[in-house]
């Protein structure tokens, strides 16, 4: 496609971003595709690759293809025009598929031919003829198709109109006083191809045969059912090829157009701007968007909440203040200490070498209920409906799956992440068992001034000078020291374990918070972003395609 493009680029019109809308319309179809109709991106794929291919080839010739129904003299008209009888007409015209190509200007025309897929003896050179006068060469550069009639009974025949229809810088619609009004051509060509009315003529033939009084008022009703069809800009042409009346005024307007330089480029526009439409009317009109960081942490924050991450975080603020002081208290009140149940092992956390002293299994994270699944799944939902709110409804489908495709997977990852990460329960900090120590050290000490205060007041020695220190006997002081201390070290490591356990809860909020994030991101909010992604590739394509007026010959 690129080396197509650069092409296009150095054979259009000086100024044009042809070339650009090309690649950008190939762009939009390529992220749409999966996501709106194939058939609507297969369309438009294609008629960026046609578009692509077209400007590859030469520059200098104009493809212009008069097309009609049987009887319409549709023939006569094409060898009026060349002045030739190179179309066969009448009864002979439906024996055959294949267009007729007359050429003005031989250069660069084989490699255009090849590509029309016009058989070479199906070719004339009108360059070659002995009676090239000046009509001729105002034609210069003109490649005129004579097509199989649209309505014949032989499918091979319109499906060949329909394929180079697709091909042709120009159309000449070639209509006959008894079947202009056939919806046949209105509804299967004129009408669908209302956006290329600037590449269009409409040729009324055969006007001999209306009595003169009547002919502006048939134009008139041919006008008429184009405006109908949207075709207000396409001139008509009150023409009568066997008797030569109007060919030279529809000879004119080939001419002037070819020499405009501007049917080629004009009629890729068209194209362009046909497809994109049909690709814009599935997409929506909602501006290009992402999925902003702010609305992933929302989601985080909701499915870290349906998930239990602020009940185990709480459970282990609690628990490690509760193992904390359990250990840090004075000895003589540890037992009763023990009295409560631990919260991370009401909860069945991972509690390590601490699950020993606890009663009850200990295992990871508490499954998700069946509630909080429900939750999470709401919760899902609920990002997916704002990212995709406005945009079409292919769009919307495919946001929304996107969210929701993995959420079985969702939940079973959070319960295996969540579960897996560290809490910090394993083990309490070294000044916990430093402090442990103390404490039964200042015990023993306690103990000890008992029992020397009890043997000394046996013996009537406990205030003797030798065992006194302020006055005060040293027995009586090991003992209240030892009381005081120990108790003062209990309160105030009190309040170091409530320190611990802030600290510990933050931590531990800190590890589950990622785990989910991590989940989320992978399974929910990337799948989100690329759809978005996605979209604001063929929204802003499009929007580059379709922002340029419509193109006129």
């Amino acid at each position: 496609m690129t080396s197509l493009l650069e092409g296009a680029r150095q054979l259009v019109t000086r100024g044009t971003d042809i070339g650009a809308r090309i690649e950008g319309l190939e762009q939009a179809a390529t992220a749409a595709r999966g996501r709106l109709d194939d058939d609507v991106v297969d369309v438009a794929s294609t008629t960026s690759a046609r578009a692509a291919g077209r400007l590859r080839l030469s520059a200098q010739h104009t493809v212009v293809a008069i097309a009609g129904a049987t009887g319409s003299g549709k023939s006569s008209t094409f060898n009026a025009l060349t002045g030739l009888e190179l179309s066969s007409t009448g009864v002979r015209r439906p024996t055959t598929s294949w267009a007729t190509a007359c050429v003005w200007g031989r250069a660069g025309a084989a490699e255009l031919l090849e590509w029309l897929g016009i058989p070479p003896r199906h070719q004339t050179m009108r360059d070659s003829m002995l009676d090239v006068g000046k009509a001729d060469r105002d034609l210069e550069g003109v490649v005129l198709m004579d097509l199989p009639d649209h309505d014949s009974t032989e499918v091979s025949h319109h499906l060949e109109v329909d394929r180079l229809v697709l091909l042709a810088d120009l159309l000449v619609w070639v209509l006959d006083p008894q079947k202009y009004a056939d919806a046949a051509i209105h509804d299967r060509y004129l009408a669908p191809l209302r956006g290329h009315a600037g590449v269009m003529v409409v040729v009324l033939n055969h006007i001999d045969t209306i009595p003169a009084d009547r002919r502006q008022s048939m134009v008139d009703d041919v006008r008429r059912l184009l405006d109908l069809d949207g075709l207000q800009s396409v001139p008509i042409y009150a023409v009568s090829a066997r008797h030569d009346i109007g060919i030279d005024e529809l000879r004119a307007e080939i001419a002037s157009r070819v020499a405009a330089k501007k049917l080629t480029v004009g009629r890729i526009e068209a194209d362009l701007r046909s497809a994109a439409e049909a690709m814009d009317a599935a997409t929506g009109p909602a501006a290009p968007r992402e999925l902003t960081a702010a609305r992933v942490r929302e989601l985080d924050d909701a499915v870290a909440e349906a998930a239990g991450v602020p009940v185990v975080v709480d459970a282990v603020e609690r628990s490690t203040r509760q193992r904390a002081r359990r250990a840090t208290t004075w000895p003589v009140l540890a037992p009763f200490s023990r009295l409560g149940s631990d919260p991370a092992a009401r909860l069945e956390l991972d509690l390590g070498d601490a699950a020993g002293e606890l009663s009850g299994a200990a295992r990871s994270t508490p499954r998700a209920t069946t509630v909080q699944r429900a939750r999470l799944d709401a919760e899902v939902r609920a990002l997916a409906d704002d990212a995709s709110d406005g945009l079409g409804a292919p769009w919307v489908a495919a946001v929304q799956g996107a969210a929701t495709s993995r959420l079985p997977e969702l939940g079973d990852r959070l319960d295996r992440d969540l579960g897996a990460a560290d809490l910090g329960l394993g083990k309490l900090p070294g000044w916990v068992t430093a402090v442990r120590v103390l404490q039964w050290l200042l015990l023993l000490a306690a103990v000890a001034g008992a029992v020397w205060t009890g043997v000394l007041a046996v013996g009537g020695t406990l205030t003797d000078d030798a065992n006194l220190l302020a006055g005060v006997p040293l027995p009586v002081l090991l003992l209240v020291g030892g009381l005081v201390l120990g108790v003062l070290l209990a309160v105030l490591c009190r309040f170091r374990a409530a320190t611990l356990a802030r600290d510990r809860a933050g931590d531990a909020d800190e590890r589950l918070r990622d785990a989910v994030h991590a989940a989320v991101d992978e399974l929910v909010a990337t799948p989100v972003a690329t759809e978005l992604a996605a979209y604001s590739t063929v929204r802003t394509h499009l929007d580059a395609v379709l922002d340029d007026p419509a193109p006129t010959a």
